[in-house]
């Protein structure tokens, strides 16, 4: 989206989340200090399930899911900036009450400012699968990633994993299937609905999509 189309930041606001960004700050900063998990209640107004999409991109999931479950929250977690201000214009251009974004890393967000127990669902689609050693920080379905959404997740929440990438699903679902705290459930069906640009892009090219859904047991 170029600048002139993207709405003034004060139209954006409303949607967005006022939280550190941990990758431009040092380690000692006090803007990283311990604080209170989000209060989900105050921020959307209301006690209406709340769930959590990692790495958004262009937004086509939020605005689409958003618009179609008003009585659900939506909470996006964009490490860019660009496609957080992207998004937070087509969420203000549709005045989309129950969607919020925070450009962070989801690993410490999740980590320092989500409670225990408090999430319906998980949604990761298509995450780099930073191959290079020098990338492998960077990658986001870690261990203790995985940790993190079995921690945040209510009983019964669900964690919806899709990648285009092979060799990440057959790395990451045996990973997740160890997890105590996550149930695997039947081999998600294809139901012809592109979540992402991502997932609009590879249909039509083609490619071979990959899904795993789990639940948090008791």
């Amino acid at each position: 989206m170029r600048a002139s189309r993207r709405l003034p930041l004060e139209a954006l606001a409303p949607y967005l989340i006022d939280v550190p960004h941990p990758g431009f700050l040092p380690p000692a900063s006090p803007l990283l200090a311990k604080a209170p998990p989000v209060d989900f209640r105050s921020l959307f107004g209301n006690d209406h399930a709340v769930e959590i999409e990692v790495g958004f991109g262009k937004g086509l999931f939020l605005v689409t899911q958003g618009e179609a479950r008003p009585d659900t929250n939506f909470l996006g977690i964009e490490i860019e900036r660009k496609y957080t201000l992207f998004t937070a214009t087509r969420l203000a251009r549709k005045s989309l009450a129950n969607v919020r974004l925070a450009c962070t890393d989801a690993r410490w967000f999740l980590k320092e400012r989500v409670a225990d127990a408090c999430i319906a669902a998980m949604h990761v689609y298509f995450p780099d699968p930073w191959w290079k050693n020098r990338h492998r920080k960077r990658k986001l379905f870690t261990r203790a990633f995985a940790e993190q959404c079995g921690r945040v997740l209510k009983i019964g929440g669900r964690l919806h994993f899709i990648t285009d990438v092979a060799d990440y699903f057959a790395e990451t679902v045996p990973m997740l299937k160890d997890l105590p705290a996550l149930q695997s459930l039947p081999d998600a069906e294809e139901t012809g609905e592109d979540r992402t640009n991502f997932e609009r892009k590879y249909r039509l090219e083609g490619r071979p999509i990959h899904r795993a859904f789990f639940e948090k047991r008791e």
